[in-house]
């Protein structure tokens, strides 16, 4: 029984991490492009960013990490078989690299604090996709273990996962070509 409950913990604890990684560097995004704004805009969005950006990582996203990794190990003390399996293996290697993500977003939220980051919006964009990518890694492991498909149906989902993120890119390209097209048009002459 004790194994199932922390699980069921260990998952809540999940989705709360990764609900606050999304939104953490989506924060980060604003931030950064609060810079293209008029004046007096950008030294208050980027006030009220930090503050955000700080509320979120201590209050939701880290402590949403401990729950999953506290869990994760009461987990494996329950049920310490777990480890002799290759997949939990795979797994945990993916949490590793999603470990050392968020503590990368705590460094670039100092930078963004201090404003010596110098990570563009687009560039923000496309690392706001790793812990998507990691998190279907994660999940596929979780459900499948050792018998992970490798038919045509995974490389199906792996490319709508693929495409979901180039989509993505190509929207926030577009949508920044547009505003520096109304802005030309606007402009005065």
């Amino acid at each position: 029984m004790a194994y199932s409950w922390f699980k069921a913990f260990h998952i809540i604890g999940v989705v709360v991490w990764f609900a606050g990684l999304f939104y953490l560097v989506r924060l980060f995004i604003y931030h950064v492009e609060a810079e293209d704004e008029p004046e007096p805009a950008p030294a208050i969005l980027k006030q009220q960013y930090t503050l955000m950006e700080k509320r979120l990582y201590s209050i939701i996203t880290s402590p949403g990490m401990m729950v999953t990794v506290t869990m994760a190990i009461a987990m494996l003390v329950t049920e310490p078989a777990l480890l002799k399996q290759s997949w939990l293996h795979v797994k945990l290697a993916f949490v590793a690299l999603l470990l050392i993500y968020h503590f990368f977003c705590r460094s670039l939220m100092k930078k963004l604090e201090a404003g010596t980051c110098g990570w563009s919006g687009q560039q923000l964009r496309a690392l706001n996709e790793a812990p998507t990518l990691m998190l279907v890694a994660i999940v596929l492991l979780a459900v499948f273990k050792n018998n992970l498909p490798t038919d045509a149906t995974v490389w199906v989902i792996f490319g709508l996962a693929i495409a979901m993120v180039v989509t993505i890119q190509l929207y926030a390209k577009k949508r920044k070509r547009d505003k520096e097209k109304l802005l030309m048009e606007t402009a005065p002459e």
